[in-house]
């Protein structure tokens, strides 16, 4: 797929590019760029905004059957005052990056150019093949860094049992789609049902998976990967890691040969020295020394430059310097000088 957007793109071409696939989709390029993409993977920019809340249901029916209006009345939406142009151009890009999402999140067959279209709600201003499929490339690796990531259209989930001070706890957002998450919808029907993205809802059901607010249902057997097969192995204790005090004392053959041979060597000493009644050492307690106050009472004083690290950093006081020159000066009167 990425060859064939980069080769329409090269060509500057206009028309459409359908990626076949599940849930596969439909770009719509003008002059190499992409204006719009739509996937039944992911809602439009219709959902999103009547999901939104800025348009009810009946306002959206009067504006369609306006004259004109099309399949987008964007310039009913602007007149009428229910959203601006640019608010318009925002969802039109979401709806877009979403798309591409969710295009790539699924499995892709094949890719067919056909000619040119009509999109629902193109942008103004198109994007670029390639920062579009960098943009849907990032939210993938990002999905896979979860611990318990699930598909847009591969996990059915159902709410875990929890208490009502845990669901009051909870996000609106999160206890909204618990409300929806009923073990039949995946998260590409829930992003239909609450007006979201397909990313930002896949994304939020894999922490909430993680986090033990919903799980599979019963006699659900999720597939778990990237756990290695060691860490199903019996452990074996390793006794080269274990502390030195509990390892068994290994004494080298030199010394053992060593200590047999000085003990049979001198049998005269050994007998000599059973005869010799050994001391039994001294065990009275030394008295402790208890300080005596009067002698606290009169420490000696602290002389100044006792240390000598005055004189060590100082000047010299047996020098010369002109300070006493001029001190000196000063006591001679003239007329000793003769001046």
């Amino acid at each position: 797929m990425s060859r064939a957007l980069s080769e329409v793109a090269t060509g500057l071409c206009t028309g459409e590019l359908r990626v076949s696939g599940r849930p596969g989709g439909t770009f719509h390029f003008r002059n190499g760029l992409v204006v719009a993409v739509e996937s039944p993977g992911a809602p439009g920019p219709d959902v999103l905004l009547l999901r939104s809340g800025r348009v009810s249901g009946a306002q959206w029916a009067e504006l369609m059957r306006e004259p004109g209006a099309g399949r987008w009345p964007e310039n009913g939406l602007v007149s009428h005052g229910y959203a601006g142009s640019v608010q318009l151009r925002v969802v039109s890009m979401m709806a877009m990056q979403d798309a591409v999402f969710a295009v790539l999140a699924g499995r892709v067959e094949g890719c067919e150019a056909l000619g040119e279209g009509h999109p629902l709600a193109p942008v103004p201003y198109g994007e670029a093949p390639a920062r579009l499929l960098q943009e849907a490339t990032r939210k993938l690796a990002a999905l896979a860094a979860l611990p318990r990531a699930v598909l847009p259209d591969g996990a059915r989930l159902v709410p875990a049992p929890a208490t009502d001070d845990e669901l009051r706890w909870l996000p609106p957002s999160q206890r909204e789609l618990l409300s929806h998450a009923d073990g039949r919808r995946t998260g590409r029907d829930i992003a239909f049902r609450t007006g979201r993205s397909v990313f930002t809802v896949t994304v939020e059901l894999s922490r909430m998976l993680q986090e033990g607010h919903l799980a599979f249902p019963s006699g659900h057997t999720p597939v778990t990967t990237g756990v290695p097969l060691a860490g199903l192995l019996p452990r074996v204790p390793d006794t080269s890691t274990r502390p030195a005090a509990c390892r068994t004392p290994h004494i080298p053959p030199q010394v053992l040969s060593a200590l047999a041979s000085a003990v049979a060597k001198s049998p005269e000493a050994t007998s000599r020295n059973l005869d010799t009644p050994t001391s039994v050492p001294d065990t009275t307690p030394i008295p402790a020394v208890v300080p005596d106050p009067a002698a606290s009472r009169n420490l000696p004083r602290r002389r100044p430059g006792a240390s000598g690290i005055t004189e060590t950093l100082g000047p010299s006081r047996n020098g010369t310097s002109w300070k006493g020159f001029f001190r000196l000066r000063s006591r001679i009167r003239p007329s000793e000088t003769g001046v």
